[in-house]
């Protein structure tokens, strides 16, 4: 292959990886909005559960299906995919902890507060990458994570600068925070233990372990839980957590994660917020005062400026 071929080859993967990510932004998204209106309905441990289970068959039907979703882009699973099975598990720690700190923390967090805390996973997803991967940052990928970090730092604190000296952060906002930690060091984990296979394999794989850590950990919540009552919304939270979520939202983050740097991929958490004001909107739950424009602009600025550096 040509220099020239092999640039333009590159560049077309980039891309390719870019929309995975913008996809992922807006299908993740919704899961704030969403979630916040049945997080009081069902245990946090109880949904993972049932929503890992079901994006796990979702996604092996359309491994073993779908020509083009497996290990060398042929049909189906391989005996490779299943090598070292601890790879799975240690990403599923993560993945799962990652919903379960979330769900706890939607109880109290407002969605849009929520989202900005999802947007500091760009700065904290950096750092993990350099200890991990060793990838460096350039001066203006920097500078675009410290702009986009102090956006969300306006929206968590709805722009009070006292509450924000006094570091006076909600309780829910605090809980999820801790999950951003897990989510963080699992984007460059993706691409540390990946060993060939395809973003559907790794996909399937994960929310399979997801199922059964999340089951084992959260079992009493799961058998306390009386399935038969719970609120039809909850049935609609779960199959749109299930399939895009989740099953799209996981593939197209490995498949990202692939393509581009981890603190790229993670960039597009900064187009969270505007998402969620959109469907907040959508859901007649009213949009956020002026107050949180100036975060959310330079939350915005902060993803052009990535996109632009590419």
């Amino acid at each position: 292959m040509s220099t020239t071929h092999a640039a333009l080859h590159s560049r077309a993967e980039a891309l390719r990886g870019h929309a995975a990510m913008l996809g992922f932004s807006a299908a993740v998204s919704g899961s704030f909005s969403l979630g916040s209106m049945v997080a009081n309905d069902i245990a946090p441990a109880a949904l993972t559960s049932v929503r890992f289970l079901l994006a796990s068959i979702l996604l092996a039907l359309l491994v073993v299906l779908i020509p083009g979703q497996g290990r060398g882009r042929v049909r189906g699973f391989t005996r490779a995919d299943f090598a070292a099975p601890w790879r799975y598990a240690l990403l599923a720690a993560l993945y799962g902890g990652y919903f379960v700190f979330m769900f706890e923390g939607l109880k109290t967090a407002q969605p849009l507060a929520a989202g900005a805390v999802f947007t500091l996973m760009p700065l904290m997803a950096a750092g993990f990458a350099w200890l991990l991967l060793r990838q460096r940052l350039t001066p203006s990928i920097a500078s675009a994570l410290v702009i986009g970090g102090f956006g969300a730092v306006w929206v968590i604190f709805q722009g009070d600068v006292q509450a924000m000296l006094r570091f006076e952060i909600g309780r829910g906002e605090g809980i999820y925070f801790i999950g951003c930690i897990l989510h963080a060091v699992y984007a460059p984990m993706l691409k540390k233990l990946n060993r060939g296979e395809s973003a559907m394999v790794t996909a399937a794989m994960i929310t399979l372990f997801g199922f059964f850590i999340i089951t084992a950990y959260g079992w009493r919540d799961i058998m306390a839980t009386d399935w038969a009552a719970l609120p039809v919304l909850v049935w609609v939270g779960l199959a749109y957590l299930v399939i895009l979520a989740t099953a799209f939202a996981a593939s197209a983050l490995q498949y990202a994660a692939q393509r581009l740097p981890s603190s790229k991929v993670m960039a597009y958490t900064y187009a969270t917020p505007v998402w969620i004001i959109l469907w907040e909107a959508a859901l007649r739950h009213g949009i956020p005062g002026g107050v949180v424009l100036p975060g959310i602009a330079l939350i915005v600025l902060a993803l052009l400026s990535l996109l632009r550096a590419d």
